[in-house]
């Protein structure tokens, strides 16, 4: 993809984003939670509704012109019902931090007490971590999960909901790889006298294609990201009960965020639509099985999966039992230094601290767009195994590096 204004006006930009695609083209992405977006979508975000200012919603803005915007976000709000079966659709929300802090701040007071699942053990910062303003504002208590399956414990989370009566629970997380109840998360609530904000941001592909369980029927508010399985620009987005349409409405705007970028809402539409055709739900499943190959082999080369296999797109690898003295941010490295990007992240029972960790998060989203099937994780897995065995050989690291372009080069980006 070449600017041939970018180029001539400021090349500096032009060149870094060169590099930049050129590192997505000839590496191997296994980030959880990145993905390729389609052309189609790439061009709305980059399209001349980056110009217009929208404060407000469709037909009630503040600004003139929006009759064509209106159009544009009222076909993202109708798309997105239909895909997920929601009463009610906010789109604006730039990012998922966006949308949970809206839910927040549409139904709690500072103090308020909220449950969820922590960090450690694979919720979201927006969770109620201490450094985020989630666990600033609001008196945090966190669920576990069961340390031999990796599951949430949803007696413990039942046990604590009774006792402490929390306004909200949220169920949700970013490095979770097991199916998750909403159903019963959704009955410990109501018999808590709680609201149900379900964050599934990394599962919404998987929930709309109908392979995982939804949220939707259960819980009081849904929040996505539209960037990870989804498959669409990085966004956030809020779904709720029509009851609390107008609260959540006026957190968004004016409450958290004003003018709404409606070049990223165009690009949301599309993806909503791209999602509504059947062969997405082909798409769906071969992140999954790529998913689960990828594990396997990795468990075959004597790597440690947290809670022995995954149920949805990505997976822990966790160091410690094979590689006691290598860092997650360590391993990381050296699999990038072959052309493979993952993020180090913290396991269950975390030993090291958050920047250095003592597992890798890997997911399958973005090689699955790519075109790569079960016979790539075997190849990949095997890369892994390699790299990691023979931390500071680099020449296996070149070599290995020559072997992912190869590869890459059979898949390129529709860029």
């Amino acid at each position: 993809m070449e600017s041939s204004f970018l180029k001539q006006q400021d090349h500096d930009v032009w060149a870094w984003i060169q590099k930049e695609l050129y590192r997505q083209n000839e590496g191997i992405e296994l980030i959880a939670s990145e993905n390729f977006v389609s052309p189609a979508v790439l061009e709305a975000v980059g399209s001349i509704l980056t110009h217009k200012y929208a404060e407000g919603y469709p037909q009630k803005r503040y600004y003139g012109g929006c009759e064509y915007v209106d159009a544009i976000e009222n076909l993202a709000i109708e798309r997105a019902k239909r895909l997920f079966g929601a009463e009610h659709v906010n789109v604006q929300p730039h990012s998922g931090t966006q949308a949970n802090l809206a839910v927040y701040t549409a139904v709690l007071k500072p103090g308020d007490k909220i449950l969820t699942l922590s960090l450690e053990n694979g919720g979201h910062l927006t969770h109620g971590h201490a450094k985020n303003l989630s666990g600033m504002l609001y008196q945090v208590f966190h669920y576990d999960i069961d340390p031999q399956t990796a599951a949430i414990d949803y007696e413990s989370l039942e046990e604590i909901a009774l006792r402490e009566r929390p306004r909200l629970i949220t169920i949700g997380a970013s490095a979770y790889a097991k199916i998750i109840d909403f159903k019963r998360v959704g009955e410990i609530a109501r018999a808590s006298g709680a609201w149900m904000l379900a964050d599934i941001a990394h599962i919404a592909g998987l929930v709309v294609a109908g392979l995982h369980p939804s949220p939707v029927p259960y819980a009081d508010f849904v929040t996505t990201t539209t960037h990870k399985t989804l498959r669409g620009p990085r966004g956030g987005m809020i779904m709720c009960r029509a009851s609390w349409a107008k609260a959540i409405d006026s957190s968004v705007f004016p409450g958290n965020q004003g003018g709404p970028l409606m070049h990223v809402i165009a690009g949301k539409a599309v993806c909503f639509g791209e999602a509504l055709r059947p062969e997405f739900k082909i798409y769906q499943e071969q992140i999954l099985k790529n998913a689960r190959v990828l594990a396997e082999e990795l468990q075959k080369y004597g790597l440690s999966i947290v809670g022995g296999m995954t149920e949805n797109h990505l997976m822990l690898v966790d160091l410690r039992p094979t590689f006691p003295e290598l860092s997650g941010r360590e391993a990381a490295r050296i699999l990038e230094q072959a052309g493979i990007t993952t993020n180090h992240n913290t396991v269950p029972r975390e030993t090291r601290n958050p920047f250095q960790a003592s597992g890798l998060r890997l997911g399958t989203p973005a090689v699955t767009t790519r075109g790569m099937g079960t016979s790539e994780m075997r190849s990949i897995a095997l890369w892994i195994q390699k790299l990691l065995f023979s931390p500071n050989d680099n020449a296996l690291q070149v070599s290995i590096r020559a072997e992912v372009q190869e590869l890459c080069q059979k898949f390129p980006l529709k860029y």
